[in-house]
């Protein structure tokens, strides 16, 4: 069985691989394929307005190749910024994307906040979509946190470092894979995801594409 991650991002492909091969137990042989494993060249433009728009705009362009598809856009929102930087996360700084300037104009936006003032969330939308239009699907998932002053821990990627897991008291580039595979927006995301695609695997008896 094919499914194809609407993807490049290595970092974000490793998550989905790792979370999606050890809670799918239905699917014995399951191949993960990236954009670039497919063959998959075409640009796809972002130009939802939401995160859940975002990825079913990616997994749909995805699901022409006759595969399963699916699509993750996500981003960490900020409540002292209204928000932001929202679905711009990954362009917060401008072009090309840059984690260390995204971080950086971050911190410099939170700058004379006190840490009380510096909560936030990161979000993860899940597109789902089988081929021939014949469903699709969205699933949320979030991790609320807050926005230290300084980097802490050397993993993860993105606003990691300054994103402080109060549970666990960690940033979330101080976690293990395995404590932020259990906890992050994405984990939760995929919760559901493989809930909903276990059912309709077998509601569907799909083939591989």
């Amino acid at each position: 069985m094919k499914i194809l991650i609407a993807s490049n991002n290595l970092h974000k492909i490793d998550e989905l691989r790792t979370i999606l091969k050890s809670r799918l137990k239905t699917i014995d042989e399951l191949q993960l394929l990236s954009l670039a494993e497919a063959g998959f060249t075409e640009e796809i433009p972002e130009t939802g307005s939401t995160f859940e728009e975002n990825a079913l705009i990616k997994a749909e362009t995805a699901a022409k190749t006759g595969c399963i598809s699916i699509a993750d856009d996500s981003g960490l929102t900020v409540d002292a910024l209204n928000g932001a930087p929202g679905i711009y996360s990954a362009r917060y700084a401008g072009e090309p994307c840059d984690d260390r300037k995204n971080n950086e104009k971050l911190l410099c936006a939170l700058k004379t906040l006190p840490p009380e003032k510096r909560s936030a969330k990161f979000v993860c939308a899940i597109a789902l979509v089988f081929p021939n239009e014949k469903e699709k699907f969205t699933v949320r998932g979030e991790c609320p946190g807050r926005i230290l002053e300084k980097y802490e821990g050397t993993g993860g990627f993105g606003y990691d470092p300054l994103f402080l897991y109060e549970p666990l008291n960690k940033t979330f580039a101080q976690l293990t894979k395995e404590e932020k595979n259990k906890v992050s927006h994405r984990a939760k995301a995929m919760e559901k995801l493989i809930e909903l695609l276990e059912t309709k695997l077998k509601e569907y008896g799909y083939e591989p594409c």
